[in-house]
């Protein structure tokens, strides 16, 4: 057999192959294991930030663009050098935020178990589900906007510098060439060709 003959020899029989071994890993969902909980789209992780008023990731707008939260300013207190007076403030916005995130996420989590439970039991019909997705829609926003609205607060409490210690402690990048120099530049270099200090 010739080269020209062997080519295409080879590829039919090898394309039902490889055909069959991709099928075979193309339908796997992403989902697995999922099935499992309760309530489908919320896990345990999920149900516990909502029961108590955490940030759920609602706050990332505001957060990765460095207004910070009050939860993580508490935690943060001493290394940030925050006052009696700011900690006494901060500490009554997270109280206030609490008090409106709470009731919201607990009723995020029926509204989505109610949701869960008329797929389960095949009773969900078009009209039931627009309703349903409507409420999820108007808590989430509420619940988002008290978290986000919160974050707002906080600049009015602490200085520029706070600010800015804050979101270096969190771990978030700053635009200062001076302060992030690139992994294998030399620093010296680097900080004379930024005419950095």
């Amino acid at each position: 057999m010739n080269l020209k003959v062997k080519i295409p020899f080879l590829i039919l029989i090898l394309m039902p192959l490889y055909v069959l071994f991709a099928a075979d890993h193309s339908h796997k969902s992403k989902y697995v294991g999922q099935e499992k909980r309760e309530i489908k789209s919320l896990s345990e992780s999920d149900i516990e930030e909502l029961k108590n008023g955490r940030g759920w990731g609602l706050a990332k707008a505001a957060e990765l663009n460095g207004v910070p939260g009050p939860a993580h300013l508490l935690e943060m207190k001493g290394e940030i050098d925050l006052s009696t007076e700011q900690i006494r403030a901060i500490e009554n916005l997270f109280k206030k935020m609490e008090q409106e995130a709470i009731p919201l996420g607990h009723e995020l989590i029926e509204l989505e178990r109610k949701l869960n439970n008329h797929f389960a039991n095949r009773t969900i019909t078009v009209e039931l589900l627009s309703v349903l997705l409507e409420r999820v829609a108007q808590v989430h926003k509420k619940l988002r906007y008290v978290h986000l609205s919160t974050h707002l607060k906080t600049p009015n409490i602490l200085t520029p510098e706070q600010i800015s210690l804050y979101n270096k402690l969190r771990g978030y990048s700053s635009d200062d060439p001076c302060e992030n120099i690139p992994k294998g530049h030399d620093p010296e270099m680097w900080k004379k060709h930024h005419n950095c200090p």
